[in-house]
């Protein structure tokens, strides 16, 4: 049997393969597409994934990601263009500052809760110190007060900044004005930002995307540059990631791992340590209301929560260990066999023939079900 493919350390413990995780994080921040939109598309293709699961990816592996992708950046001129774009983060103003170069190019990106002199220092200390940024000739800013008195300060602290020209040019600054319109759009699928972390970690991502979709990254290979072809969009994320891409087949364009995976756990239950300390109560779902109760004693009992006649009912199928998972999901499944005929499966065994001889016709399946859930 042939090996498997040797897993990346950041993805370890997930119970998703890392080319669902890898594929959506990429088209979340690169399309406009929320996370439901996106969540119906992989639906599609076999993977079951909820829009809450990729919204903790993007927020995992986008840092991650930046990580790798700035391995391959390019260096930007040395002439930036300045300026900083309005954010709203429930419903109150914040800032995006973002610079470029005379190219379009961009240089960096940092949120801030406000328009200060302290906002646009740390802007332009963490735009010098970025990896592979070269320190600038010229800053060209617009009008605001606050960001030419920043740049007075840098200068009294650090020596180097005395070389830097400033210029308070309005046309030049077109550029990222411009610029800022790509991020802008990408925002407007969304609803809105609930947190500061994470639309400072989206924000990041999708200047990511903006980045490589302005080709601010040289991932290229040899033989692609030798022939003259242009690689795909996933073969390079596959080479920026450090790893090569999976062989796809069929038509869905995911990999067959992907779906080995999606279905393998779908009904796993997580494993509950013993000795773990518990204040409160705690359920664990498997899927079709049926749940493990861990108590903060150390007993785990199996439930099945169901509605029958407009009211929400559980129903006890045993205690752990004495009832296996197996044991566990097949008194589930006879308790829902018995709610879709109409029978309440918490009644007990007299109550529930004489409604079904009532309501119902006997029937053998009815029956023997009946003596298991027992």
């Amino acid at each position: 049997m042939p090996r498997a493919a040797p897993r990346d350390p950041i993805y370890r413990g997930r119970r998703f393969s890392a080319d669902v995780i890898e594929l959506c994080v990429r088209w979340y921040i690169t399309y406009r597409l929320s996370y439901r939109d996106l969540s119906a598309m992989i639906a599609e293709r076999g993977v079951a994934v909820t829009h809450t699961s990729i919204m903790r990816w993007v927020l995992r592996y986008v840092p991650e990601y930046e990580k790798r992708w700035a391995r391959f950046a390019r260096p930007v001129g040395r002439s930036w263009r300045m300026d900083e774009t309005a954010v709203s983060i429930r419903g109150e103003p914040h800032y995006l500052y973002r610079a470029v170069d005379g190219d379009g190019k961009s240089v960096h990106s940092l949120l801030c809760s406000e328009r200060t002199t302290e906002s646009a220092q740390a802007f332009l200390r963490k735009a010098v110190a970025r990896q592979g940024a070269a320190w600038p000739s010229t800053i060209n800013l617009d009008g605001y007060t606050a960001s030419h008195r920043a740049l007075r300060l840098l200068r009294q602290e650090d020596d180097r900044w005395r070389g830097v020209a400033v210029r308070d040019c309005r046309y030049l600054n077109n550029i990222v004005e411009q610029d800022h319109r790509a991020i802008k759009r990408r925002c407007a699928s969304m609803l809105a930002f609930k947190s500061f972390n994470t639309a400072a970690v989206t924000l990041s991502g999708i200047e990511l995307a903006h980045r490589i979709r302005k080709q601010q990254f040289w991932v290229g290979s040899r033989d692609s540059a030798s022939c003259g072809t242009q690689s795909s969009m996933k073969q390079l994320w596959a080479r920026a990631l450090g790893a090569e891409p999976v062989s796809v087949g069929g038509e869905t364009g995911l990999s067959a791992s992907m779906h080995q995976n999606s279905k393998t756990h779908r009904h796993r239950f997580p494993r509950v340590r013993r000795n773990t300390p518990r204040r409160y109560p705690r359920k664990v779902f498997s899927g079709g209301g049926l749940y493990m109760y861990l108590m903060p004693s150390g007993g785990r009992y199996w439930r099945y929560k169901y509605r029958y006649g407009g009211k929400e009912k559980t129903l006890s199928l045993g205690i752990y260990p004495d009832v296996t998972a197996e044991v566990a999901r097949a008194r589930h499944l006879l308790a829902r066999q018995l709610l879709a005929v109409g029978v309440d499966p918490a009644l007990r065994k007299g109550q529930v023939r004489c409604c079904s001889i009532a309501e119902h016709e006997e029937s053998p399946q009815r029956t023997a079900a009946l003596g298991r859930l027992e």
